[in-house]
């Protein structure tokens, strides 16, 4: 009797080392998304470690996708800046040699201490400063400022013309060109009559001069 329970107890002892061997030489293909637990986006580029791989680490695209391989009943962590950790134990029996797990990650709330800022260390610097403080304008100066004479004068010399401007100009241009197309500009230094009329003042000059002697 005792023998045959010795027996048994060593085949049972057997089989379980069988499958726990077959079990961890087993390869299975991880892949799955990692999404936010409140928003359901996307989170990329997260940090995915294997602790049962001597910390082995992986880490998820810019679209929150990761795919490696693992052993079944391993650890897993995901972590990313700004979300709280979350670990992951695969099942210790996979039937497929790929198992898909879609990790949702909680946003981490950090709450930072209010901070007072003082920009005038005494109640005199403040009210210094607020004496002296210039007040800018409302609207309607603002409007009048810029509808001045004199803002508007400079605007007229520094602005560029506009295209209707410049269209204008350019009608007003080959209209005198085409009205004047004819007609021939003389040179007074070619015309007798002009150097005539100048010999003319000339003497009338002369006499001029005599008579008020």
């Amino acid at each position: 009797m005792k023998y045959s329970l010795t027996i048994i107890l060593l085949l049972f002892v057997t089989t379980v080392f069988a499958q726990s061997k077959d079990n961890s030489s087993k390869l299975v293909q991880l892949s799955g998304i990692i999404t936010d637990v409140d928003s359901n986006s996307v989170v990329p580029y997260v940090t995915i470690t294997n602790l049962s791989n001597n910390g082995q680490k992986y880490a998820a695209n810019y679209q929150g996708y990761y795919s490696f391989i693992v052993n079944p009943g391993d650890t897993i962590v995901f972590s990313a800046v700004g979300f709280t950790s979350k670990t992951f134990i695969l099942p210790t029996e996979i039937a497929e040699h790929k198992y898909t797990a879609m990790i949702k990650l909680k946003s981490e709330i950090v709450y930072l201490q209010t901070v007072r800022v003082n920009p005038w260390a005494t109640i005199e610097e403040f009210n210094k400063d607020f004496l002296t403080m210039k007040i800018a304008d409302d609207d309607m100066a603002i409007a009048k400022k810029n509808l001045s004479r004199t803002s508007i004068n400079g605007m007229m010399l520094t602005l560029p013309r506009d295209g209707q401007e410049i269209s204008n100009s350019n009608y007003r241009y080959n209209f005198d060109r085409m009205v004047n197309s004819n007609m021939r500009q003389t040179n007074p230094f070619l015309n007798p009559f002009a150097w005539g009329k100048l010999m003319q003042l000339i003497t009338n000059g002369d006499k001029s001069r005599g008579e008020d002697r």
